[in-house]
């Protein structure tokens, strides 16, 4: 047996925590000045997403800090001491600087430990994309595969983890710098809905591949990336997270089981990417074809 970590951005349910054992290092955020964590165990992940949200619709300022080698170090150091393999799974280094900081971590504790495994993997996906390849392999491990197994696993299949995303207001993603100012003004006056995804590239990045107007459209578009790319639906488990908009989430989910699916999880969507795409977005997540083999759609 051996711990699995990951970061917060993971965007994992109580339940597959609680059901897997996989153990979260929490992304920072500042709000108004005060640091914050965006995962606190103990504490209901809703109730704190549902005000990240609403204050940020308000106009409130937030800044999230990446998990810098230290709190890796900190975090996994109990599990080498008891005498574990650690494997890492972080958000994929095309977003974030986190999965360097796991590397330098990694480095610094394979000389404190030598006689221990310590392996860290790129998800090559954010929120419940990471989350649900840190629970296949902690299926696999629970099912007697060892530690080098699941990382052979996780790198052969991470890009069949397919990842779409809705944004509804086009400010947050020009704050991140994914879009222009003009064309962030021009988007809001056309009622433009940006449609992204994880792509292929190596590292992943989350890239704008298409546009529509209007929200119901821009669902429906969700709705045909999951047609599109689906392998046998209904025997995984789809993840939905959002914004603040669960009725939203809710209905998608409905038109997802109508098309087979059957094990889905609904939760908010994590505070880290949450950030920078702001209120009223939606992302589902499924394994399906995978991204590097199709062609890059760019309907932009």
């Amino acid at each position: 047996m051996f711990d699995i970590y990951v970061d917060s951005a993971a965007n994992l349910t109580e339940d597959m925590i609680q059901n897997t054992g996989i153990k979260v290092i929490p992304f920072t955020y500042t709000s108004n000045g005060t640091e914050k964590l965006c995962f606190e165990s103990g504490v209901p992940f809703t109730k704190t997403a549902k005000k990240f949200y609403e204050d940020m619709a308000q106009g409130t300022e937030i800044k999230t800090s990446l998990v810098c080698e230290a709190n890796f170090i900190e975090a996994v150091t109990p599990s080498l001491e008891q005498g574990k393999n650690i494997l890492i799974i972080t958000i994929t280094a095309g977003i974030s600087g986190t999965n360097l900081q796991a590397m330098k971590a990694c480095a610094a504790l394979k000389e404190k430990f030598p006689e221990r495994q310590i392996y860290v993997a790129d998800s090559a996906n954010a929120s419940l994309g990471e989350g649900l390849i840190a629970v296949y392999a902690a299926k696999l491990r629970d099912s007697g595969e060892n530690i080098q197994s699941c990382v052979n696993w996780i790198e052969e299949n991470k890009y069949k983890l397919n990842s779409y995303v809705t944004v509804n207001d086009l400010k947050y993603l020009r704050k991140s710098g994914r879009v222009s100012t003009i064309a962030a003004i021009a988007g809001a006056i056309l009622n433009i809905k940006p449609m992204l995804k994880a792509d292929s590239s190596s590292p992943a990045k989350l890239t704008v591949y298409g546009k529509e107007r209007g929200r119901r459209k821009s669902i429906e578009a969700l709705i045909k990336g999951f047609t599109d790319n689906v392998i046998e639906p209904e025997n995984q488990t789809i993840a939905i997270t959002h914004c603040n908009c669960e009725d939203e989430a809710l209905s998608l989910a409905e038109k997802l089981r109508e098309l087979g699916a059957k094990d889905i999880v609904i939760e908010y969507y994590d505070l880290c990417t949450g950030s920078h795409v702001g209120p009223g977005t939606i992302a589902l997540f499924f394994m399906g074809k995978d991204r590097r083999n199709a062609p890059e759609n760019s309907k932009q």
